[in-house]
């Protein structure tokens, strides 16, 4: 029994540090949103090391038009801009101390998703105070991939502030969250199985 408590107790820990380098990266929230939208935007940026995070510059995809920044102690933004005077990226530069070793911090921006946009994917870097940088601009499901908000067709009815004139379907408008999220279950889902699959083999050895 003895060993059976300790190789479920060393499963559990496993599964609790899979699930924190899952969620270790540089996201930019909502998971989705739809065409034709304003939108608040929630860059969330978790330090990763011993040493602060003192940078961290976001690229705007295709299909987003960003104009606002919320401002936030202890930071200060410079904008990139192309030759039509469209923003293009931010960067956030800590006048502080920076995001320590168990921190993490959100930024705030808004804009408007184009009428016609697809998803977005966000390229994030994020520099330490060793001036190293950890790129955040890989596919879905690398190493260090690239945030990506996902872009639904804009809902009947709604106007270009992104409200609805009419009643959505009650099965549609409690379908969102649940869909962004699946791959999260899924992932998890994989984790517990493989979990239990490596207690059962580590069990039958042990006797």
């Amino acid at each position: 029994m003895k060993k059976t408590g300790s190789l479920i107790a060393a499963c559990l820990l496993v599964m609790m540090l899979f699930a924190g380098v899952a969620n270790a990266h540089v996201t930019v929230l909502p998971n989705e949103t739809a065409q034709n939208k304003y939108e608040v935007f929630t860059v969330r940026v978790p330090n990763e090391k011993e040493i602060a995070t003192v940078k961290v510059e976001v690229r705007f995809p295709a299909g987003v038009t960003v104009s606002r920044f919320e401002p936030k102690a202890g930071w200060k933004y410079d904008l990139t801009k192309d030759a039509s005077g469209k923003i293009t990226s931010v960067i956030w530069t800590a006048t502080g101390e920076g995001l320590g070793a168990t921190e993490f911090g959100d930024f705030k921006m808004s804009g408007k998703v184009e009428k016609d946009a697809k998803d977005l994917s966000w390229k994030a870097y994020q520099t330490y105070k060793d001036n190293s940088v950890v790129e955040w601009v890989g596919a879905e499901g690398s190493d260090k991939p690239a945030s990506v908000t996902k872009v639904k067709a804009a809902a009947a009815g709604a106007d270009s502030h992104g409200h609805d004139t009419g009643a959505a379907p009650a099965e549609e408008a409690g379908s969102t969250g649940s869909e962004s999220k699946l791959p999260l279950y899924l992932s998890i889902a994989a984790v517990v199985l493989g979990a239990l699959s490596l207690l059962v083999s580590l069990t039958r050895k042990a006797k």
